[in-house]
């Protein structure tokens, strides 16, 4: 075919996509509810600096709340033991919970009977509907004083690890206690998304290190974990990110003060952020309302790092 037969023959017009009107509508409830989300967010942000700000430029001298008047230096001397005891808790609490919930989650996947893993994993799930009141009462009533025998045992015979020593209070009731009320409210989050996860493996996988001779335990190193690790990664994060902001069961459970410790089982705890400001905003009026607004901006934002952290390392292994 010629050069003058390719000009003459006919263009072949592609069809005018249709844009029908419930696409136009899904697509405009999608942005604004992601604009929403974010004007929300930026809203709560301005707010708190703006009621925090003249507590952080300000030395708090006696307006400090009344728990706190030994670290009434300044604001950054008052926030920095409640920062330190928030991330503290969570860790803790992380330590706890991370391993039992995707042991759980593995199990209802790959190694419970059928007829189980599906009540089980309603069971799991229903404890993300308990109210943190519950879990408090519940650490202050019934867990605190079936470990404290445990945590004497512990401060007797593993004294000599600092986790573990100082003068423990009978009661039970200290950072430990409360670490295992956190990893309890977060357990269901891991177990959920992890449990998602690992039935998402690709089945051709399974079977083919299977039909290599691997055990089941080998198949899901070698298998289900590879393929997860992200998933399971992201989890985790989102779990830290509900024990950072915890607030009545903690405030139940620790009668904390503003100390800088890592022992978990003597009286002298340190509280978390959310927890002081539960417990001293009803009778805070002023400069010591600001205050606490302004610790409220700082847990705000080692949420959003926390968060902005596990963001991008999960891109950055999903490259």
């Amino acid at each position: 075919m010629t050069s003058a037969d390719t000009a003459q023959a006919p263009q072949v017009s592609r069809p005018a996509t249709v844009r029908r009107a419930g696409d136009t509508i899904f697509q405009t409830i999608s942005t604004t509810s992601g604009a929403l989300i974010l004007a929300i967010l930026a809203a709560v942000f301005v707010f708190l600096l703006a009621q925090g700000a003249p507590a952080i430029v300000e030395p708090l001298g006696s307006r400090a709340p009344d728990n706190y008047r030994e670290s009434a230096g300044g604001f950054w001397q008052y926030v920095a033991p409640l920062a330190f005891g928030t991330i503290w808790a969570s860790l803790l609490a992380m330590l706890i919970a991370l391993p039992v919930g995707i042991g759980v989650a593995l199990f209802i996947s790959h190694f419970g009977p059928r007829r189980f893993a599906g009540p089980f994993g309603f069971i799991v799930d229903m404890l993300a509907a308990v109210p943190s009141v519950v879990f408090g009462l519940w650490g202050i009533i019934v867990l605190a004083p079936i470990a404290g025998p445990l945590y004497k045992w512990l401060n007797e015979y593993m004294a000599w690890f600092p986790l573990f020593s100082g003068n423990i209070v009978p009661s039970g009731r200290n950072l430990m206690t409360a670490a295992i009320v956190l990893a309890i409210m977060i357990l269901p989050i891991i177990t959920s998304l992890s449990r998602e996860i690992f039935k998402q493996t690709p089945r051709l996988h399974e079977e083919a290190s299977l039909a290599l001779g691997a055990t089941r335990w080998e198949m899901c190193k070698q298998a289900v974990f590879p393929y997860a690790s992200s998933g399971v990664f992201a989890s985790g994060i989102l779990a830290l990110g509900r024990a950072l902001g915890e607030t009545m069961a903690v405030a139940m459970v620790l009668s904390g003060t503003g100390v800088v410790s890592f022992q978990v089982l003597t009286a002298q705890n340190p509280t978390t952020i959310a927890a002081s400001i539960a417990q001293n905003f009803p009778e805070a009026h002023g400069m010591n309302s600001n205050t606490l607004i302004a610790s409220g901006l700082v847990l705000f934002a080692i949420t959003l790092a926390v968060n902005s952290i596990g963001r991008f390392i999960i891109a950055r292994n999903n490259k």
